[in-house]
């Protein structure tokens, strides 16, 4: 079993900032990739980011330019720097970790429970 737990969210007002951590904790052989999803009320959960073991990243549109993806492999954990925060951006952040237990396993995915964020016009 793989947990995962999210911490870093809050209220904070537009044009500011907050970094979420997420961090992988059981036994597995990878977690590869891992990344981070939303979902605003009355909206389904949609992409943010991700970022594989070697670095490589992937950004919504929405979020380019202000949001910074990172992971630190040896923790297992995986970062969301939001810069610019705009109301729009409010939302229930999940984090989610492509896990393989064994090395000839499929990947399996795990999801935190969420930490929200608000962000305040």
């Amino acid at each position: 079993q793989v947990q995962l737990v999210e911490s870093g969210g809050g209220l904070v007002q537009a044009g500011g900032s907050l970094r979420l951590s997420c961090a992988a904790s059981g036994t597995f052989f990878t977690i590869n990739p891992m990344g981070w999803f939303r979902q605003a009320p009355g909206k389904q959960r949609e992409l943010v980011a991700t970022i594989t073991s070697g670095g490589s990243t992937n950004y919504a549109d929405s979020v380019k330019g202000r949001f910074t993806i990172s992971r630190d492999n040896a923790k297992n954990t995986v970062y969301l720097q939001m810069n610019s925060l705009k109301p729009e951006d409010t939302a229930v952040y999940y984090c989610n970790a492509n896990v393989r237990s064994r090395a000839w396993s499929n990947g399996r995915d795990y999801w935190g429970k969420g930490t929200l964020v608000t962000v305040s016009s």
